[in-house]
């Protein structure tokens, strides 16, 4: 399939399947005449590199994941890829534990605030 239908199948614009491309993410095949031909498989890979994206890892990181990604046998590097990612997702979870807590104190102030009666506005 050419460009137009992987991002009509994926929903990801064809200047960022470029862009994955150019990281090294994706490998599409190149016809006589020059274009991209990509498999049914890179359907299933361009949506990994969706979901790596929004669990917060990087294209660079996504990358040196390689063929851990790309869904082809896994290698030696696919071990060295799992530890990186429980240090990702430990992150994340550090993170998450912050955000909550500044939820919490948001929720605090807000609930203090509500019991108090709100100053008029003018013209209202």
């Amino acid at each position: 399939m050419r460009i137009g239908e992987l991002a009509e199948r994926t929903g990801v614009d064809q200047q960022l399947l470029r862009y994955y491309e150019k990281q090294g993410l994706l490998e599409p095949q190149r016809a006589a005449n020059g274009y991209r031909v990509y498999a049914e498989k890179d359907i299933a890979i361009v949506r990994r590199i969706r979901g790596l994206l929004a669990a917060g890892l990087s294209t660079a990181t996504i990358a040196e994941l390689g063929t851990c990604v790309r869904g082809e046998p896994p290698t030696p590097v696919c071990t060295g890829a799992l530890q990186r990612l429980h240090g990702e997702r430990t992150r994340i979870e550090e993170v998450i534990s912050r955000l909550l807590t500044s939820q919490a104190a948001l929720d605090a102030v807000i609930k203090r605030g509500g019991d108090r009666p709100q100053p008029e506005r003018p013209g209202h």
